[in-house]
């Protein structure tokens, strides 16, 4: 085998490479000025680089009717194989292209999920990935993953969307937490203190909030300022919990997101029920879940939850 950069290879005899490229792009439009348009130069560079080129190769490789290009016999054969010769070049460069672009992953997820979950984990998948460059998108508006507006989701709901492949992380459930400061312990003091609301996404599939859980807890709600308090509604979740833990009220707030808090003592759940809101899932276009980078992402998200 010859080896790459020997001396003893012989010179290719090819024709200038503009006439090539100019004369696959007209073959390929059968016109001039489409071709011309295609590569950024004029009409007539086109023609006269083809023109060179046919002189080069000693035949005609259009022949030139009235607004119309028709190929030649030789002019068919040549444009097949400059077709896939350019081919396979594109082809080999994105190949070279393709792993450096594909170790940055972007995640997308909800707020609170990414402040709550995924930023405290960060050190973690550093250490587990350290050729990845993970590049998170928090926010609560949906993206298209299936377009790249991002390669990989953590989203809430069933898990069934057209056109993703979806696996399901961990059961989602809602319960009231508040301060221990409160002293909180019965269902029937719950009037006593202030209602902590949150907003939801439209989108939502079953949203925790109060009058959803006065409902599965079968008790009358309380009227009056406690059930709507504009002082304490948040758009964002980490913003209630926030609340909660500064004693300003019972907040309905996630099990799986208030872990940490939970276990420290910081908020508690003085009583039930716990409301189920679905799953939190996975998420990539159809296609992209072998791609290295992302599927490196994948199984780490998954090992996380399993781990809890």
């Amino acid at each position: 085998m010859q080896e790459p950069g020997s001396s003893v290879r012989p010179a290719r005899r090819l024709p200038p490479l503009l006439g090539l490229r100019a004369f696959e792009a007209a073959a390929a439009h059968l016109s001039f000025q489409r071709a011309a348009s295609e590569l950024s130069v004029t009409p007539s560079a086109i023609s006269h680089q083809v023109r060179a080129l046919e002189d080069a190769l000693g035949q005609p490789l259009f022949r030139r009717l009235t607004r119309q290009l028709v190929l030649t016999p030789a002019g068919h054969r040549l444009f097949d194989d400059l077709r896939m010769g350019f081919d396979l070049i594109e082809a080999g460069v994105d190949r070279l292209r393709r792993p450096a672009a594909s170790k940055a992953v972007t995640l997308t997820t909800n707020t609170a999920f990414a402040a709550r979950w995924v930023l405290p984990r960060m050190e973690a998948f550093r250490k587990a990935c350290p050729d990845v460059e993970l590049r998170l998108h928090a926010g609560d508006r949906l993206v298209d993953l299936a377009r790249g507006d991002a390669d990989i989701a953590i989203r809430s709901g069933r898990g069934e969307w057209p056109g993703l492949v979806t696996r399901e992380l961990m059961r989602e459930r809602y319960a009231p937490l508040c301060s221990p400061m409160l002293g909180l312990k019965r269902v029937a003091d719950l009037p006593k203190h202030q209602l902590i609301h949150c907003d939801w996404q439209p989108h939502a599939l079953a949203p925790a909030v109060w009058p959803r859980w006065f409902r599965e807890a079968g008790i009358a709600p309380p009227r009056g300022r406690a059930m709507k308090s504009p002082g304490l509604s948040f758009s964002d979740e980490t913003h209630a919990m926030l609340a909660a833990l500064g004693g300003h009220g019972v907040a309905l707030l996630s099990l799986t997101l208030a872990a940490e808090e939970i276990a420290s003592g910081a908020l508690v759940q003085p009583f039930g029920p716990a409301l189920d809101t679905g799953s939190y899932f996975l998420a990539v276009a159809e296609g992209r879940e072998n791609e290295p980078a992302i599927r490196a992402v994948w199984a780490w998200i998954a090992a996380q939850a399993v781990a809890g």
